[in-house]
């Protein structure tokens, strides 16, 4: 048989790469619909994320705070007990949000107890969340690959610029430098080794960012259903491994997993971020509420804390 010449080893990956997009842009219409589907069934149920900031809409009164101006007192709210009160107007101001959907080989993994794969689901929920947002104002992106858009076509623009990068996908986000108070959204099944995984998460945070880590697992992952005599095979290209009886790893996996993932949720929490497990045995509908609830919570937070009074001096 013959070697292989140079020029086709060299081409290799950029034959593999285009192979594997090809594959992607069969799926892309299907994941695109389902993307839609789940995003109607959530936007019914919300009521918009309200902050307070610039705006005309009516939001709530606050206590005012001393060293505040005057002129932003309410003085008929005032009249009413013996605190002075704030109005605040709801927030108008469009917001950022980065999507990062992990592509890299490992994500592209699924069992016979999943129909989804982790990169679909991670593709579906990515382009779910970014229709609901940009419906309720906000600006969404893709780091290194979309800048942020109010388009009302994001999903059409975020299945483009997916399918076109034929680049080589890492299992961690890029080191980009989001804005203070934007938010990060980072979907991934985060196998990556902690002390990585530490290093890409404080350099997001460094500058101000809110963020949201969502850990995308197929449930053999979870499980370790396997018996008998069986191959593992490293996606990423660091070779396999073969048990000879797998049921009797079963324990020692689970425990390396809830040490794993105890240290993810620990780096996350460290930085205020949040830690969230989702499997693709269940729907995406919970996972896209809850996203949405933690990102208004965040914003309220964030928010209400710039009228905070200042310690600055005080004594114990």
């Amino acid at each position: 048989m013959a070697e292989p010449s140079r020029k086709d080893v060299d081409n290799q990956p950029v034959k593999d790469a285009v192979a594997k997009s090809r594959k992607l842009a069969a799926r892309i219409p299907r994941l695109m619909l389902e993307a839609r589907r789940v995003a109607a069934t959530i936007i019914h149920g919300l009521h918009g994320r309200r902050r307070a900031g610039a705006g005309e809409n009516f939001w709530q009164y606050r206590h005012f705070f001393s060293g505040e101006p005057a002129h932003t007192i309410d003085w008929r709210r005032s009249a009413r007990d013996d605190h002075l009160y704030v109005r605040e107007r709801e927030w108008e101001a469009s917001h950022t949000i980065w999507l990062w959907p992990d592509r890299s080989p490992s994500m592209d993994f699924s069992s016979a107890l999943s129909e989804w794969s982790k990169l679909d689901r991670a593709l579906v929920v990515s382009f779910a969340l970014a229709e609901v947002l940009v419906q309720g104002g906000e600006r969404v992106g893709i780091p290194e690959l979309m800048r942020p858009t109010a388009n009302r076509n994001v999903i059409e623009s975020m299945a483009q610029r997916i399918l076109h990068d034929t680049r080589e996908h890492p299992s961690l986000p890029p080191n980009f430098a989001p804005a203070p108070f934007s938010e990060v959204l980072l979907f991934s099944d985060f196998w990556s080794p902690i002390a990585d995984f530490r290093q890409i998460i404080g350099q997001l945070a460094a500058n101000g960012a809110r963020g949201h880590v969502v850990q995308v697992v197929d449930p053999a992952e979870e499980t370790f259903p396997y018996s008998g005599r069986v191959q593992f095979i490293e996606s990423e290209g660091l070779g396999s491994v073969t048990a000879g009886r797998a049921e009797t790893w079963r324990d020692d996996y689970q425990a390396l997993l809830a040490r794993h993932r105890a240290a993810l949720r620990a780096e996350t929490e460290q930085f205020g971020w949040t830690f969230t497990v989702h499997r693709t045995d269940r729907g995406p509908t919970e996972l896209l509420f809850a996203l949405h609830a933690r990102m208004g919570a965040n914003s309220i937070s964030t928010a209400s804390s710039r009228h905070a009074p200042t310690q600055a001096g005080r004594t114990a």
